[in-house]
C-alpha cells in the first residue's frame, strides 16, 4: 500500500517507549488502511458474510479510545458517541468526517491520559476490576491490530488495495 506514513516502533526502546510506539503505529496502520477512500466506500459493507466497514472500525476505536482511557485509566464520566448499542457499526448515513475527528480527539485524550500516570505498573480500580497502564496499552495494541486485519480484508475488497 503506498502514502505509508507510519513510524515503527524501536527495535530497542524501553518497555513505555515500546507499547506507547505499537498503539501509534496501530493508530497510524487503520488510519492508512482508510486514506484516499470516499464516504461512500468507507461505509461499504464490502465483504458479504458480514456488516463490519471501515467507517465502522473508525467510530469503533474512537468508542475503544475513550473508554479504557477516558472511563477506565482516567475515571471519567463519558457518554458513548452512538448512544445506540453497537451504534458505531452501524454507519448508514454516517459522517465519516466526523468520526474521524472524533477519533483523532479520542486519541490526543488517551495519549495525555497515558502520558499522566507515571508508571506502567500503576494502577487504577473500574468496575470492580483492577487495571495497570501497562495492561490498557497492550490491550489496545490488540484491540488495533485485530480490527487493522479486519480492515485489511475490507480495503482489499474496495478498491483491491493491499499492504502490511
Amino acid at each position: 500500500m503506498s502514502d505509508d506514513r507510519r513510524v515503527h516502533p524501536s527495535r530497542t526502546a524501553g518497555d513505555r517507549a515500546s507499547l506507547t510506539a505499537f498503539l501509534e503505529y496501530q493508530r497510524a496502520t487503520l488510519a492508512m488502511k482508510c486514506r484516499g477512500l470516499t464516504a461512500e466506500q468507507l461505509r461499504r459493507k464490502a465483504v458479504p458474510t458480514s456488516a463490519l466497514t471501515l467507517l465502522g472500525l473508525v467510530r469503533h476505536a474512537a468508542e475503544v479510545e475513550r473508554s479504557w482511557f477516558r472511563l477506565v485509566l482516567s475515571g471519567e464520566e463519558c457518554q458513548a458517541l452512538w448512544p445506540v448499542v453497537n451504534g458505531e457499526f452501524q454507519v448508514d448515513g454516517a459522517d465519516a468526517d466526523e468520526a474521524f475527528t472524533l477519533w483523532h480527539e479520542a486519541c490526543e485524550g488517551s495519549r495525555a491520559a497515558a502520558a499522566a500516570v507515571e508508571s506502567l505498573d500503576d494502577t487504577v480500580d473500574c468496575g470492580g476490576e483492577t487495571f495497570s497502564l501497562r495492561y490498557i496499552l497492550t490491550h489496545m495494541i490488540e484491540e488495533y491490530a485485530r480490527h487493522n486485519g479486519h480492515a485489511d480484508l475490507l480495503r482489499e475488497a474496495i478498491d483491491g488495495q493491499v499492504g502490511e
